[in-house]
């Protein structure tokens, strides 16, 4: 069992300052009408990780939950994540992980469907992170361009999967 790399678990789900040296990235994506229940089960069930281009997680990787530990594999990298909340409201439905040892980040990374009035889903991601292993620190800034390449793969996967019937 590994241990969280970060003291301020469930910083996504909270407003206000980040803690010093952490970035924030956010990213607010429509997916269209009647695309939330089948979102859900993609996001939950890492469906939508599977999708993305270079991501595996395990077949055998249980639905997220807090405590649910996952393997993140992009090529090379491994990113051991762990389940820290999840929301299961009526209108929004969402998890966040956040970074375990050996984890070349240090933070968390929020998933949240929105329901809107019309039947129209929005995904959320939002990323408070800084660089924990020592090639990412070298990255710099191109190292945020990355993470935010990542999310919009992940939306666009998340896109694909809740418009299929």
């Amino acid at each position: 069992m590994r241990n969280l790399t970060y003291s301020d678990v469930g910083m996504t789900a909270k407003s206000g300052p980040v803690p010093p040296g952490f970035h924030v990235l956010q990213l607010r994506t429509p997916l269209g009408l009647g695309t939330y229940d089948r979102a859900a089960e993609a996001l939950f069930g890492w469906g939508m990780h599977r999708a993305t281009p270079l991501i595996r997680v395990s077949n055998n990787t249980p639905y997220a939950a807090p405590g649910v530990q996952v393997l993140v594999r992009a090529g090379p990298l491994r990113a051991p994540c762990q389940v820290v909340w999840t929301v299961n409201e009526k209108h929004r439905t969402g998890f966040a992980y956040g970074t375990l040892t050996g984890h070349p980040e240090c933070g968390e990374e929020a998933f949240v469907l929105e329901r809107l009035p019309d039947d129209s889903t929005d995904f959320i991601i939002v990323a408070i992170s800084r660089p924990s292993a020592w090639y990412t620190r070298t990255l710099g800034p191109c190292g945020r361009l990355l993470q935010q390449a990542m999310a919009r793969q992940y939306a666009k996967s998340l896109q694909r999967l809740a418009r299929t019937t």
